[in-house]
């Protein structure tokens, strides 16, 4: 028999509004799942693989093996291949005058694409992200709201057969509680998710600008940066 208190219950006794936030929470859940298991595999194996790609990029024999050794590594393959790509350009193009291009020195060519290529791939590292904290700070709200119609619902209910006692206004009231508790169930994976994914592109981003330093130093100077050794 029925506790009033199970699901089938609260569907049962809930109205258009009800369902269609328990609904919405729903697709929300889902959506912030598939977006945490995505990107959580995605930066895993980013991070698993790319310092092995990275040795083996400077342990190749010419650009072209290096930056199919770093294929494996998205983001670092496309700064190493932007970077290769306006070395190429500044040879074909330094003597055009119909360029704008022709005015700037490979330096500055290479600085240029190797911007570019850490803004892209950071807009690629960080897709998800956005709708993750979204998911996480309004969730709770919709599951409030949720719990406030659901309240009124009841009351309303119960004003109309004119039953007040402890066990009527209990089953609707603990009904409507349900929407804060889903709520928080959804809101809560997606940020700590998000807390968790910022930190860990955060370590990547740094990987990528000093990769890029060291891809500007190998285009402009023909050597990847050392550190300058500071003793006597």
């Amino acid at each position: 028999m029925s506790n009033g208190f199970d699901f089938s219950s609260f569907w049962a006794q809930g109205d258009f509004v009800a369902h269609a936030v328990a609904l919405l929470l729903a697709i929300l859940s889902i959506a912030s799942w598939t977006v945490i298991l995505g990107k959580g595999w995605q930066i895993y194996r980013l991070r698993r693989t790319s310092p092995q790609a990275l040795e083996a990029f400077w342990d190749a024999k010419s650009i072209n093996e290096a930056i199919n050794k770093v294929a494996g590594a998205e983001p670092f393959f496309l700064l190493a291949e932007r970077g290769a790509e306006a070395v190429a350009h500044y040879g074909s193009h330094a003597q055009d005058e119909g360029h704008l291009d022709a005015h700037l020195s490979v330096s500055e060519l290479v600085t240029r694409a190797l911007r570019q290529g850490i803004t892209r791939a950071s807009s690629h590292l960080e897709n998800g992200l956005t709708f993750l904290a979204s998911v996480g700070s309004t969730a709770p709200f919709i599951g409030l709201f949720g719990t406030v119609w659901g309240i009124y619902h009841a009351l309303a209910r119960i004003g109309a057969t004119g039953q007040a006692s402890l066990d009527k206004v209990a089953g609707p009231v603990g009904e409507a509680l349900i929407m804060t508790a889903a709520g928080l169930f959804v809101a809560i994976p997606a940020v700590l998710a998000y807390n968790a994914f910022t930190r860990a592109l955060r370590v990547i981003s740094a990987d990528l600008d000093g990769f890029a330093h060291d891809l500007h130093t190998y285009f402009t100077m023909g050597g990847r940066s050392r550190p300058v050794n500071k003793e006597a």
